[in-house]
């Protein structure tokens, strides 16, 4: 299988060679030329099978040859035996025909752990074989970083340097990060918001000279791997509530979009899903995006929501670049004025975005309301992301003989404030977190400056 740009301009690249370089040489990002399609006869022939096992029936043809079929079972099973819960993603009903997908039963509580505990061990597998050394550059709203780390601390390939924004993720989520002191983990805490951070690595992917010769990686989801291992647990949802037999439908809270990719390529891969949710709090370009047409920036909002205080949703490229036929000089042109100003999509191409996605918003108090009538209704505690995703499934929920499946993106212990505010007691921490408040922890501030920490960065990494 081969992947191309989204800007039209990068050369075709093999799934490994996809995994390493993250972003693309023309700054787009790689999608595959096409998709692996699967029939419901296969589909529902996989019905009985482990999360593992379904991992890599779904994983396999986006591989394809570039990593033996058994190594690769080795990973994904080596990946999900290290998640809490035996159903890995279990279901937990909320009432009628409604469900949230807890995605939180991994090493560091986050939906983000499907992808990174798997993408460390691709690209150490990939660079092992190829004698190379990789330095991962990645920006977080609050847990890609941790379960980053988490995947990425064992390598004896790779340097791997995360930066947040200084003061603007849960103290839960920055000692995750911070308390690891593998000697090839660095955490930096910029003076700045997120999308700061995610531009800063945008920018030093394009000019890599300040690293003499070694090459960066990527973990964020621009990295395609981290989207390919986000599509399992779409058909893992279905499977479970007699898809492929019934339609499904999914309410996904969401930043940087690369989630609800994941269930949109579900789809266009042959699971019935009827209707996806786009779900944000009020960083709500994507909202506003689908609802009104209005794609711009807006100021950054800090919300009792960290993980979705985001303003440029890198995905919403990929999906864009489908809407647009597939045109790179059309995508490339559209980027490069979102950064300049606000802009517009093309009518029809708006709409065939509206006909893939519905989308609702919620602000704090809102969000913190939805966590206490659930919790009043079930006895269910949800963080704030997934009660955002709660809030937007019923409130555009189309049919209600169809499955709403909302996914929980984190455990509520990552952030007690809302669950206090919302008149509930703060979670416990799990046992093997038990004493993160007592460990040790590593972080550097470093001023909004890219040649500031482009010099941090390239005054420590290993050379071989």
């Amino acid at each position: 299988m081969k992947y191309i740009s989204t800007r039209g301009k990068a050369e075709k690249l093999e799934f490994a060679d996809v995994l390493l370089a993250g972003l693309a040489s023309d700054g787009g990002l790689y999608v595959p030329e096409e998709l692996p399609t699967f029939s419901q006869e296969e589909i529902a022939s996989w019905s009985g099978l482990s999360y593992a096992e379904l991992a890599f029936k779904v994983i396999k043809p986006f591989v394809d040859t570039c990593i033996k079929d058994e190594d690769l079972k080795r990973m994904v099973d080596e990946t999900y035996a290290g998640f809490n819960h035996s159903a890995v993603a279990p279901l937990k009903e909320l009432g009628t025909n409604e469900w949230v997908l807890e995605l939180f039963h991994g090493p560091t509580l986050a939906f983000k752990d499907f992808a990174l505990q798997l993408l460390g061990r691709l690209m150490d597998h990939v660079l092992a074989e190829r004698g190379e050394r990789l330095v991962i550059m990645g920006a977080t709203s609050g847990d890609t970083g941790s379960a980053a780390i988490e995947g990425c601390r064992h390598s004896e390939h790779l340097d791997i340097f995360i930066l947040h924004p200084h003061n603007r993720v849960s103290e839960v989520q920055r000692r995750q990060m911070t308390t690891i002191l593998a000697d090839n983990v660095y955490n930096i805490a910029l003076e700045g918001n997120f999308d700061d951070c995610q531009q800063m690595v945008k920018d030093s992917f394009a000019d890599q000279a300040f690293l003499k010769g070694l090459k960066l990686g990527a973990v964020n989801s621009i990295n395609w791997a981290r989207i390919m291992a986000q599509i399992v647990y779409y058909f893992s949802a279905s499977l479970a509530v007699g898809g492929p037999h019934r339609p499904v439908a999914f309410s996904v809270p969401t930043g940087n979009f690369g989630d609800i990719f994941a269930g949109y390529l579900a789809k266009q891969m042959g699971l019935p899903i009827q209707q996806l949710v786009v779900a944000t709090n009020r960083n709500d370009i994507l909202h506003r995006v689908i609802s009104g047409n209005d794609m711009s920036k807006g100021d950054l909002v800090h919300t009792l929501s960290p993980s979705m205080d985001i303003m440029v949703s890198s995905n919403f490229e990929r999906l864009l670049f489908d809407v647009y036929d597939r045109d790179g000089a059309a995508i490339s042109e559209l980027m490069d004025r979102f950064k300049k100003e606000p802009v517009k999509l093309d009518a029809a191409r708006w709409e065939k975005v509206r006909e893939l996605f519905d989308s609702a918003c919620a602000d704090d108090e809102t969000t913190c309301q939805t966590i206490a009538d659930v919790h009043a209704e079930t006895g269910y505690l949800l963080d704030p992301h997934t009660a955002i995703g709660v809030k937007a499934a019923r409130e555009c929920w189309r049919d209600k003989s169809v499955p709403m499946i909302t996914l929980a993106t984190a455990h509520p212990v990552k952030f007690p404030e809302p669950v206090i505010k919302a008149g509930l007691e703060g979670p416990e921490l799990p046992e093997h977190l038990s004493d993160l408040f007592e460990r040790e922890e590593r972080l550097d501030v470093i001023d909004n400056d890219i040649a500031a920490v482009q010099s941090f960065i390239a005054s420590r990494v290993h050379r071989d």
